[in-house]
């Protein structure tokens, strides 16, 4: 591979400048031969004459929200191809079974997008612990301060958290709550009594985890074994006050039984992700005031997207180094991943 690998960009032309500001731009051109005003936006610009002879000679393709999807037609016309570098977390909607049958190397920046949904969950969890959104909902509701005494009931000190899901952001979560006072604990079907013991928390079957912790954040792929994996019966086995946390995907949670414990005031809901998303205006999952729903926030916005272009941007200067890529999918690990 030369020492500068001719690039091409796919996504929406739009996050370019957004995913990589002037500097890390600058820096991602020192490393490979890219036109930031050649963005491949839709399947029929693989086929653009200005585009065909610059992606018969790319070796790689840099990839981000918005990307067309990547099948044999594309890789014909890309017959160099050997490198696709995500500027995003999931490669699941664009990248076919075609690109690994043609042994092309993918690498995601999945780890630099998951920070921000980690950061969020830590925020909820201690929120959740002092139950500010609860007592912010009484406040407007009730418009009468309830005086200096101590709330009975509330506060981190010993707050049992379960998390569902050792992906990278359940991990990332993990290891942020080390800090505190909370006792921590996971569920995961691929994690051993080993793996949990290197995370530094124990591990449990999911109903488990569910009747003993007053805080679950959910952090799962969405695949046909995780669909609807809280239904009535998991959210029925949480303790009286507990509090569901959703970063990961809507589909995971049944919301007409979470709906119906939250109208019974038994549980209290934070969810950034929902299931249709968006909701319906009528959802009541938007008045209920014991559900905080956020659209879909809490992975890289504004500034923390240039994040995502910087990981791309040094695995692109390993690859022009000949060393080792950081990010490499493995297609069989991908098979339950998001």
């Amino acid at each position: 591979m030369p020492e500068r690998p001719r690039a091409v960009f796919a996504m929406t032309a739009e996050n370019v400048p957004r995913i990589f500001p002037p500097e890390v731009l600058s820096r991602l051109r020192d490393a490979v031969d890219i036109d930031p005003a050649l963005v491949v936006e839709r399947a029929e610009d693989f086929t653009d004459p200005r585009v065909r002879p610059v992606l018969a000679g790319a070796e790689v393709l840099i990839t981000g929200w918005g990307c067309p999807r990547i099948d044999a037609a594309v890789l014909d016309a890309a017959p160099a191809l050997r490198t696709i570098l995500h500027a995003a977390g999931s490669v699941k909607g664009f990248v076919t079974p075609a690109v690994w049958e043609r042994d092309i190397t993918v690498c995601t920046a999945a780890d630099a997008n998951a920070l921000p949904v980690a950061e969020y969950t830590l925020a909820m969890i201690l929120l959740a612990g002092k139950d500010v959104l609860g007592r912010r909902e009484r406040l407007r509701a009730e418009r009468n301060h309830p005086g200096w005494g101590l709330v009975p009931g509330i506060g981190n000190h010993g707050r049992r958290v379960g998390v569902i899901g050792a992906s990278r952001i359940g991990r990332r979560v993990i290891d942020l709550l080390r800090p505190f006072d909370l006792r921590v604990s996971l569920t995961d079907p691929y994690v051993d009594e080993a793996g949990a013991a290197a995370l530094g928390v124990p591990l449990l079957p999911l109903d488990d985890l569910l009747r003993a912790s007053d805080i679950v954040t959910v952090h799962a792929p969405d695949t046909p074994e995780t669909h609807r994996l809280l239904g009535r019966r998991e959210l029925a086995l949480m303790p009286d006050g507990a509090v569901l946390i959703n970063t990961a995907r809507g589909a995971l949670v049944d919301h007409d039984a979470l709906t119906g414990e939250l109208r019974a005031g038994r549980l209290s809901a934070i969810l950034d992700v929902t299931d249709p998303e968006p909701l319906p205006a009528d959802s009541p999952l938007l008045d209920l005031p014991n559900a905080f729903v956020t659209p879909h926030l809490a992975g890289s916005q504004g500034n923390e997207v240039a994040r995502l272009g910087l990981a791309v941007t040094e695995e692109a200067e390993r690859l022009a180094a000949g060393t080792p890529l950081a990010h490499a999918l493995d297609r069989a690990v991908l098979e339950r991943t998001a």
